[in-house]
């Protein structure tokens, strides 16, 4: 009989968009309670040591962030285990890098750099809009956030855009026909598109149908969906791979022109 909560978890069943490997061990770091769920977090540890190679272990690890190094959304955390997600962004003052979390196309987290302008503000989906105590209006986003008095025309599903200094609202993006949006759960996750259609299944969960920037199309579940700009151009910046997703014969003409232009010449 289980008694409190689970204080461990085997590295099997750690979420592969940490891209743990198998055989170093039998347990991965449990990220600590926090704003994104177990399945959805990537806790520090695993970003500092696995990813950006600036630890060889958790020890090191603990160093770094007890000498208050690393900030979370502009506030320093001291927790190895603090889960991070969607959307974060991670700032190294020391060493002046910024990085924002975001999913390639195969549903894994990326390193994905941006600059100190672009590290000022992130975007924040509408999960809930409520009247809470005395009738003061106030929305619930996807990091957990509970922000009071937002713009009466802000519904759920839309975007906001979230300045990490000063605390604010200063922008919004309506979900809409024609938005930019990415994928953040199921097969399609990390793909990037325009808003086509929505299909809507009464009793059941509503279907979106995107278009990418090669024409091809796909469908996700409504909850899925994270608009990311309007529709001109999206108001982050994005990884390598722009949320476009490769056919197996693409990525492999990729690999051969790669290794190609990387032959020295004879």
């Amino acid at each position: 009989m289980a008694r409190g909560p689970k204080k461990h978890l085997k590295r099997l069943a750690a979420p592969k968009s940490w891209l743990l490997d198998k055989l170093s061990g039998t347990y991965a770091p449990r990220p600590s309670s926090g704003p994104h769920k177990l399945r959805e977090s990537f806790p520090l540890i695993v970003f500092l040591r696995n990813r950006l190679k600036y630890a060889l272990n958790g020890r090191e690890v603990r160093r770094i962030v007890n000498q208050r190094l690393i900030k979370v959304d502009n506030k320093v955390r001291t927790d190895p285990g603090f889960p991070s997600g969607f959307m974060d962004v991670v700032s190294i003052d020391k060493t002046n890098e910024h990085f924002r979390l975001i999913y390639d196309v195969k549903g894994r987290f990326t390193i994905h750099r941006i600059t100190a302008e672009e590290a000022n503000y992130k975007l924040l989906k509408v999960k809930r809009v409520a009247l809470g105590l005395r009738g003061i209006p106030h929305i619930v986003t996807h990091d957990g956030r509970t922000i009071r008095y937002p713009d009466p025309r802000i519904r759920v599903n839309d975007t906001v855009k979230f300045d990490l200094e000063n605390q604010k609202i200063t922008d919004y993006i309506k979900w809409d026909i024609g938005a930019t949006c990415m994928v953040t759960g199921g097969r399609k996750i990390g793909r990037v598109g325009t808003i086509q259609r929505r299909e809507r299944h009464l009793g059941g969960y509503d279907v979106v149908h995107i278009k990418d920037a090669h024409d091809r199309t796909f469908a996700t579940r409504i909850g899925n969906i994270f608009v990311i700009g309007d529709h001109e151009k999206p108001w982050i910046s994005l990884p390598k791979s722009r949320g476009i997703k490769l056919t197996i014969a693409e990525e492999r003409d990729a690999r051969r022109k790669a290794a190609t232009e990387e032959a020295p010449a004879e």
